[in-house]
């Protein structure tokens, strides 16, 4: 017999959404976190963004998720009381030779299943933007923001009215499976424990290549490698001339530095690019130089000394500078050979708006392996 039906790894939006998804089925659950309390890594340290999903390759998973996500997410909000708010956003061009790559944006939008994006002239967005410049604009207006801790508070006290129960500060050592055919972990910290499973999910972030190291992996496919994509973020002092997200056109690492708000109407620009090698988080004050120039191609205005530091972040990857983003990989027995494991890999933005359908994609992936 298993000491537990399923163990989840990682206390992040993710990991708490497919606990709550398990539970809610009735499954004996255990969230085990390496850190001393919940979401305290990419989850916390983001846009706070429910993204439309406009950007993404037709048929990945990040658009099919993120679609289907929003929906699910923006009921969530509803039903548990979840602070959020739909603000609409405006993806911008600022040159002519932009312009051919919004119309882009818009086709492929199109091709993801996000028909309610509107092509906005010059004048129409500083109508509804006026400190904005830019030639012209599609109109999102299904994009909002979310109180993310709100968000995961919600996801594991439900989770934990079904039964699921959560630990913190252990950290997983390695794990190995058994010819019962059980999965046989064993965690540090304070207390280390030896646990048996039926299932595992690794839904750790940052660490998810790691973690995937420590547990049999059985197959000739290399475990993806871990790449570190740093982003900076700066806050505006005083208020702000905006009410809607602004968005530049994206890069090949991320979307750009954009204009976000929070619940309470402060804005804060980010995040950049800054590929590392280390998981660091502290903050250099002197990249606002480039915050300056980037934000300034869509808000000229923007006053000398107007930016403060604020907080980073890092983006999950899986893939390395020179490539295009890697697709969320949410690997199962056909990937790594071993019944009853789940692998959640590169799971970056739009993570956090896709979090529940991932959880319902992931909550299938094991009914699938334990059958």
């Amino acid at each position: 017999m298993a000491d537990t039906d399923c163990i989840v790894l990682g206390a992040g939006v993710i990991g708490l959404a497919i606990a709550r998804s398990l539970a809610r089925q009735g499954r004996d659950v255990l969230i085990v976190e390496s850190e001393d309390q919940f979401g305290s890594g990419v989850s916390a340290r983001n846009s706070e963004v429910i993204h439309a999903g406009i950007y993404y390759p037709t048929n990945s998973l990040k658009a099919r998720l993120c679609v289907e996500g929003k929906a699910l997410l923006y009921a969530h909000c509803r039903e548990y009381g979840v602070a959020h708010r739909q603000t609409g956003k405006l993806i911008v061009a600022t040159s002519a030779n932009q312009l051919d790559k919004l119309k882009a944006l818009a086709r492929q939008a199109g091709q993801n299943g996000v028909h309610d994006l509107h092509w906005l002239s010059s004048e129409q967005a500083t109508a509804l933007e006026p400190e904005l410049q830019c030639l012209a604009a599609l109109w999102s207006p299904s994009t909002g923001i979310i109180d993310s801790h709100g968000l995961m508070l919600s996801l594991l006290g439900d989770a934990q009215r079904h039964g699921a129960q959560a630990v913190f500060r252990t950290p997983l050592l390695h794990g190995e499976r058994l010819d019962s055919g059980l999965l046989k972990l064993s965690f540090g910290g304070e207390s280390p424990t030896t646990l048996t499973a039926r299932t595992v999910i690794n839904a750790t972030g940052l660490q998810a290549p790691d973690v995937a190291s420590r547990l049999p992996w059985l197959t000739n496919l290399a475990i993806p490698k871990a790449w570190y994509c740093k982003g900076t973020y700066f806050g505006l002092q005083g208020r702000t001339p905006f009410t809607h997200l602004i968005y530049p056109m994206p890069d090949t690492a991320g979307l750009g530095i954009h204009l976000t708000l929070d619940l309470a109407g402060q804005a804060r620009f980010g995040p950049d690019t800054e590929w590392v090698d280390t998981i660091d988080y502290s903050l250099d004050p002197d990249r606002s130089t480039g915050f300056y120039a980037a934000v300034r191609q869509y808000w000229p205005d923007l006053p000398d000394g107007a930016l403060v530091p604020a907080y980073t972040g890092i983006r999950p990857k899986i893939g390395p500078p020179t490539a295009p983003a890697a697709d969320f990989l949410i690997a199962g027995p056909e990937t790594h050979g071993v019944e009853g494991l789940l692998h959640l890999l590169g799971i970056e933005s739009p993570g956090l708006t896709a979090s529940l359908a991932i959880a319902h994609h992931a909550s299938q992936q094991i009914d699938r392996t334990l059958t």
